[in-house]
């Protein structure tokens, strides 16, 4: 299984969509995702985060801090490799309720599953199921809060918020619909800080306590946060930002590691009770090239070769990445390790 971070279509990703488009797509994604194409497609099941709202026709596109997004970025997503997404994030309410239903039903038209949002009280209260390779995965997701948006009165199931008891009475669900294997994405931590908070690594160990959940992936730092193992099972705290137009070029409180992503790749295989576990991670680390809005796979253009400026710009990132996803003593395999 694949799972990338924070999708961010501010206001330059998507005027550079724009300039890539008037084919097929008026706003073409595409190009920007090519270089990591192959790594999200061969994965059995892949899951993004969609961070935005999506306009379904691309008009009334916004960046920070309202965004919506045009929604030929779904047609990107599923032409790339991906199943589907996690959409709970402080984003979710950005452009209200009306935006939580025009995002779903563009998932919807291009077959792409997602998780986290919620047009009824009925789908609310259906958990995401995968299908793969003769076992069953649910996917949750949550988000800590919403940028001081109100979810309607009459609808508070429309966005999933933090809550240990939810989280873990969807959980329930899933297994009881038939989840061999539950993954938590969630969006959570404090902006641009590498090490979790605390109240990241208690919930983690809250969550963790039981049998329900078998993964935690985290979202919303804008940075790669460490890998750790707790009462046995794997946490990413944070996958970084996958695409954006995060810098210290771009935003100022933005530091370099706003610029890294990271590909994490986890194999589930059945152990000896029967129950599948994560027997094996590795990631690709990434680092958005603000000149085109390629996402760079590091390690292979480290390998390949390039100008020394460029070549010291994702050297740093190499070693940034790295170091983090490590620094809590999981043995994270490197794809492509220059």
């Amino acid at each position: 299984m694949a799972f990338t971070g924070d999708l961010l279509s501010h206001t330059a990703v998507f005027r550079q969509a724009q300039a890539y488009g008037g084919g097929e797509l008026d706003y073409d994604y595409r190009p920007m995702f090519e270089l990591v194409r192959e790594a999200v497609s061969d994965a059995d099941l892949a899951i993004c985060h969609l961070e935005t709202p999506l306009s379904p026709d691309n008009r009334g596109l916004s960046g920070y801090p309202v965004f919506n997004a045009p929604a030929d970025l779904a047609a990107a997503i599923v032409e790339v490799g991906y199943d589907g997404c996690s959409t709970a994030s402080n984003h979710s309410m950005d452009q209200g309720f009306s935006g939580i239903e025009d995002t779903l039903d563009v998932f919807d038209q291009v077959g792409l599953g997602h998780a986290g949002m919620a047009r009824t009280a009925l789908e609310a209260a259906s958990p995401r199921l995968y299908p793969l390779d003769g076992a069953t995965i649910g996917h949750l997701s949550y988000t800590y809060g919403l940028n001081g948006f109100v979810l309607p009165q009459d609808k508070p199931w429309a966005v999933n918020l933090n809550s240990a008891e939810d989280i873990l009475r969807e959980a329930r669900a899933a297994v009881d619909l038939g989840a061999d294997f539950v993954v938590l994405s969630i969006h959570w931590g404090a902006e641009h800080q590498v090490a979790p908070t605390p109240h990241q690594r208690a919930l983690a160990e809250e969550l963790l306590a039981g049998d329900e959940i078998d993964l935690i992936v985290g979202t919303h730092a804008h940075v790669v946060q460490p890998a750790e193992r707790v009462g046995g099972n794997l946490v990413i705290y944070g996958l970084g930002n996958f695409l954006s137009n995060q810098s210290p070029e771009s935003c100022r409180s933005c530091p370099p590691e706003s610029t890294d992503g990271v590909i994490v790749l986890v194999e589930v295989m059945g152990g000896e009770s029967g129950e599948l576990e994560v027997t094996a991670v590795s990631a690709v680390p990434t680092w958005v090239d603000r000149r085109t809005f390629a996402i760079v796979d590091v390690g292979a253009a480290l390998a390949a070769g390039s100008s020394p400026e460029l070549t010291g710009q994702l050297e740093q990132s190499w070693a940034r990445t790295t170091t983090t996803l490590r620094s809590y003593g999981v043995d994270v395999m490197l794809a492509g390790q220059p």
